[in-house]
């Protein structure tokens, strides 16, 4: 694929790249996560893959994520890769949700909280859905919401499932309230703007004009969260003794 100046051939060289690993738990996820809620047939799933390939970031969507809650072989392995302190941060955080009363004791939605926890401490990663933007900290996050028009989404979904027009915007009427009622479930709004760090109109931005915005917001996140430690440290230095 071609680039140009502002694609990303591989990640960042500098900026926020989080916390190296030490003996301590972490307090946050070692690298920034970008968590994409979509409306259905905004082609979210197809932008995080592109987001993906830009920032040389592992891309977490819905069947991948269904995969390793199902296949416990698979979610022990990639558990076991998972550093110490990255496993430590994802237990304390799940149990500050569970006390905020963010969590239910439903296994099968716990264990997806959990899954996505895990993900996200390892930072520098793509995560899809599942709202993950609603469960992990801002300061490591950044929440996108990609929207489009009614009618194209509908359009897309009558050419991807094949089917008629009627049908196609009961299909995307359907996903969009069944996600709507699950984010409401972990104490968000879907329809406060406010929720999410950036949203983007697909259509007219298109896969590769979204993707390339998202990616620029990760960049300067990441340089302004090296501006704040850079700041930290100076501080630290003019404090006798410190």
């Amino acid at each position: 694929m071609p680039t140009s100046n502002m694609d990303f051939a591989s990640p960042p060289a500098h900026g926020y790249r989080g916390d190296p690993e030490a003996s301590a738990p972490l307090t946050r996820p070692r690298g920034l996560v970008v968590a994409i809620s979509r409306q259905a047939g905004a082609r979210g799933g197809t932008i995080a893959q592109k987001v993906g390939e830009l920032l040389g970031w592992q891309v977490f969507d819905n069947e991948t994520l269904d995969y390793l809650v199902e296949d416990d072989t698979a979610r022990a392995q990639f558990l076991a890769d998972l550093p110490n302190g990255s496993k430590a941060w994802a237990a304390a955080h799940l149990i500050q949700l569970q006390r905020q009363k963010r969590v239910t004791a439903e296994p099968g939605t716990l264990a997806m909280i959990e899954l996505l926890l895990a993900v996200a401490a390892r930072g520098d990663v793509v995560i899809v859905g599942r709202g993950a933007g609603y469960l992990l900290p801002i300061e490591t996050t950044i929440h996108v919401r990609i929207v489009a028009p009614p009618e194209s989404r509908i359009a897309y979904f009558a050419q991807w499932l094949r089917l008629s027009r009627e049908e196609a915007a009961i299909e995307v009427r359907a996903r969009d309230q069944r996600r709507a009622e699950y984010l409401t479930s972990l104490g968000g709004d879907p329809t406060d703007l406010t929720a999410y760090d950036m949203v983007v109109n697909a259509q007219r931005l298109g896969i590769e004009g979204t993707a390339q915005f998202i990616g620029w917001a990760v960049r300067t996140k990441q340089m302004f969260a090296e501006i704040r430690e850079s700041e930290e440290v100076r501080g630290l230095d003019a404090i006798p003794g410190a």
